[in-house]
């Protein structure tokens, strides 16, 4: 199973893209994990933001596969545990498909992408740096398939 995140923005600082790779290449074969940088839509002080919000909508659904289960990142979404997370990757395991995972731009996603969502996952009710939520999203990723394989990176309190 592939595991793709479709994350608005591009030109991340250096400390996010160590971060996701860090945990990008810990990942096991038979569960990649790999990021794709969306452009995101064109803001200034007189653009409509709702414009770019669809633009960006429009290059996300752009960048589906036919066949991906699709998570959209959403504040409103469901809030996980980690061992719920988990639950949910052996799912999409069982399920035979790949999941694409959608993070929006500053503005949020477009609506469109929450009404396509399979599923949608509140990582926090706190509004997060869109950097920083790549670097979450890919560990809270390891972190579910370690408790998956039985791997020691995640230890129970």
């Amino acid at each position: 199973m592939k595991l793709r995140v479709l994350a608005v923005g591009t030109r991340m600082p250096g400390w996010v893209v160590q971060g996701v790779e860090t945990y990008r290449k810990r990942m096991p074969r038979e569960m990649t994990l790999e990021f794709v940088e969306i452009s995101p839509g064109q803001r200034s002080k007189s653009a409509d933001p709702e414009r770019a919000v669809r633009t960006e909508g429009d290059r996300l659904l752009a960048t589906l596969k036919g066949s991906e289960l699709m998570v959209a990142l959403d504040v409103e979404g469901s809030s996980w545990s980690t061992p719920e997370l988990a639950e949910r990757m052996s799912q999409w395991q069982m399920g035979g498909s790949d999941v694409a995972l959608l993070v929006g731009g500053p503005d949020g996603l477009d609506r469109r992408c929450l009404q396509r969502a399979d599923q949608r996952w509140s990582l926090s009710p706190l509004t997060l740096p869109h950097p920083l939520v790549r670097v979450m999203l890919a560990e809270q990723l390891y972190r579910g398939w370690s408790l998956l394989s039985g791997h020691p990176y995640h230890r129970s309190g």
